[in-house]
């Protein structure tokens, strides 16, 4: 490790983690780039579009404001810690059943926005739920699936407890 060079240890979608990078790299450049998980996406790279939120310590984040180093110790998820192709998480369900998916560009991290608000706040309001996901932009849908997507998502984890 030379002297421009960071190493931390994290949890990453609950792995133990490690990584060596250079100082200057964001959380999103190591998520993407040295980790390779390709979920969490660049769109503005200045914190106004949220494709690139991601849950660090169960608040969403944008891993394109955040520095790589400030991940030492902490828990991370990612869209690829959410669910799996074979058993999809509510959400990622909900989404499917209300067709809030178009493109998909965004939808990761409208799905780590909801997460992270949904364990927080099992039973959002509207108003709730527009202030989570204020900072996730969708060019695609005009927000009325998404809305229904996160209401069904709630309404189906409250039966469920």
């Amino acid at each position: 490790m030379d002297a421009s060079s960071v190493r931390i240890r994290f949890t990453l979608n609950g792995q133990p983690r490690s990584a060596e990078f250079p100082a200057d790299t964001t959380a999103l450049k190591l998520i993407r780039d040295v980790l390779k998980l390709k979920g969490t996406k660049e769109g503005c790279g200045i914190g106004e579009c949220g494709a690139c939120t991601v849950i660090v310590d169960g608040k969403a984040v944008n891993s394109c404001l955040m520095l790589a180093a400030q991940l030492d110790g902490r828990t991370v998820q990612t869209i690829e810690g959410l669910g799996s192709p074979e058993a999809l998480h509510p959400l990622q369900e909900a989404f499917v059943k209300e067709h809030a998916v178009q493109c998909g560009f965004c939808t990761p991290g409208l799905l780590m926005s909801t997460k992270a608000l949904l364990d927080i706040n099992p039973a959002p309001t509207r108003a709730e739920i527009s202030k989570a996901i204020a900072g996730n932009l969708c060019r695609c849908t005009g927000y009325r699936h998404i809305f229904a997507s996160i209401e069904d998502a709630a309404h189906t984890r409250k039966e469920q407890t």
